[in-house]
């Protein structure tokens, strides 16, 4: 790799995460969340090629559904990493994701290597991520399509396999770990992981890719020319607003569901194995040893955490008395466990999570029956962000709902009214600006204001500081989708 070799990191951050619930939502999913030190999964990722050499790096792309759109562009603000997101307006899976990345990444005649990562993932080894992405993205200058294979210490049932086959003779260096890929399998049961590690050639897939965007495009054409038509015109339908990238929801709605996977990477090994008319890239497996974790659910959580001397992790206000092998998190109220093991204890303002550490795989169930009993704990926190800040829904009853409500500085919420409810406004901290009617109000702390129901309102932080009010709902319904929106600077 040289320095002339543009670089450009693709975060992919679709998923729900629903087996790390209840900290994990799927309207604020697992990459959202600081799991692991002060950063969410999607800022490590995000930081993850910070000073890598041999190539110029471009600024990330995020590729991500547009109902997080808000809240990831404020964790790269935060990070002072900015960068483009291009929305989807539903989730099509990685291959359509990828494809847009790719033609987003080319539109100015660019033809960069692509990097793309799961925004989810952990990896704890940066100098070894480093060092065999800067040997992949050799081998995919050369028209290569390039993957990390992780080294299986357990016949996991949990992951996609890779089967490695002979060594990659396009490679330049002759100590070279890269190989060709030989099969590309799906998640397999017990006996065939068992086999599978016992032959010493699987690793696992760890949803990390390297190619060209160029290439990723024509082998896409070659292997899903239907996906490729609809993404090229949902993005020629497309249009740009400040950081974020919008394509033509009609048509992307209309694209297939596909994985990188299934879309490619299976007819690359499959092309190998029996060679057609050389149409398909190679395909190029590099073993990656740099502490990987997909971190699918509770269990897989507790093994990359740090843990005291029986085996426990805690985090937040937890007290653990003769406990082993425990994992325990508390985001408010203080969690506490006595003579426990093989747990996992997880604590947020609306749930509690109680569940074996051997069926967290099956936290999944949990959601799905929330969702189907309408329970909105199964998709949403209590605390919910929005563009201008975020509220939490401290209590609630027959005709009334208290919220408290924080705006960032700068902050405009937007021009609306309500049918079927009335607010009471009490600022706590900082200024508030009060559009109420034809009226236009300045409130300081300790002083409050009444939004009577079909009143057109407006809250706005005309100040440096966070503005703080607890706000009273009280009418007949109380639901969010009370709102008419007259005017909104974040295009809702």
């Amino acid at each position: 790799m040289t320095h002339t070799t543009l670089l450009q990191p693709v975060v992919l951050s679709g998923g729900s995460g629903t087996r790390l619930w209840p900290l994990s939502r799927e309207k604020y999913p697992k990459q959202l969340l600081p799991l692991m030190g002060a950063d969410s999964l999607l800022q490590a990722t995000v930081r993850r090629v910070d000073g890598i050499t041999g190539c110029t790096l471009a600024a990330t792309m995020v590729v991500c559904n547009e109902d997080y759109r808000f809240v990831i562009a404020e964790q790269l603000r935060l990070m002072g990493k900015p960068g483009s997101i291009v929305l989807e307006p539903i989730g099509r899976n990685t291959a359509p994701a990828l494809t847009l990345a790719a033609l987003a990444a080319s539109k100015n005649g660019a033809d960069p290597v692509l990097l793309v990562m799961p925004a989810d993932h952990i990896i704890t080894d940066l100098a070894a991520f480093q060092s065999v992405v800067r040997q992949g993205a050799v081998l995919a200058a050369k028209d290569a399509i390039v993957t990390f294979g992780i080294t299986p210490d357990a016949p996991e049932t949990g992951y996609g396999y890779i089967q490695a086959g002979a060594r990659y003779a396009a490679a330049a260096e002759p100590a070279s770990p890269a190989r060709q890929i030989a099969r590309f399998v799906e998640k397999p049961d017990l006996a065939t992981a068992q086999a599978y590690l016992a032959s010493g050639s699987y690793l696992w897939n760890s949803g990390l890719f390297m190619m060209r965007a160029s290439v990723w495009l024509a082998a896409m054409g070659h292997c899903r020319p239907d996906i490729l038509a609809a993404c090229k015109s949902a993005w020629a339908q497309g249009s740009t607003d400040g950081e974020f990238v919008r394509v033509d929801k009609a048509a992307f709605t209309a694209c297939p569901s596909d994985s990188i996977d299934y879309a490619v990477m299976e007819r690359i090994a499959a092309n190998l194995a029996s060679p057609g008319a050389g149409a398909l890239p190679a395909g190029v497996v590099i073993p990656l040893a740099a502490g990987w974790s997909d971190v699918g659910a509770w269990d897989a959580l507790w093994q990359v955490l740090p843990k005291d001397g029986s085996g426990n992790v805690s985090q937040g206000d937890v007290l653990l008395q003769d406990c082993h092998q425990t994992l325990a998190l508390s985001e408010g109220r203080l969690v506490a466990c006595v003579g426990v093991d093989n747990l996992v204890v997880v604590e947020t303002a609306d749930a509690v999570l109680v569940a074996h550490k051997d069926k967290t795989q099956d936290v999944k169930k949990i959601v799905d029956s929330l969702k189907k009993s309408g329970r909105a704990e199964g998709s949403i926190h209590r605390k919910v962000f929005r563009p201008w800040g975020w509220y939490d829904s401290v209590d609630a009853g027959e005709r009334f709902q208290v919220k408290r409500i924080v705006v960032k500085p700068g902050a405009t919420l937007s021009l609306q009214m309500h049918h079927h409810r009335a607010e009471h406004w009490i600022v706590v901290r900082g200024t508030a600006k009060v559009t109420r009617g034809e009226e236009t109000l300045l409130l300081s702390e300790n002083e409050s204001t009444f939004i009577p129901l079909g009143t057109t309102h407006r809250l706005e932080n005309p100040g440096r500081l966070p503005l703080e009010i607890i706000e009273v709902q009280s009418g007949s319904y109380l639901g969010e989708d009370d709102i008419v929106r007259f005017e909104d600077v974040y295009g809702r």
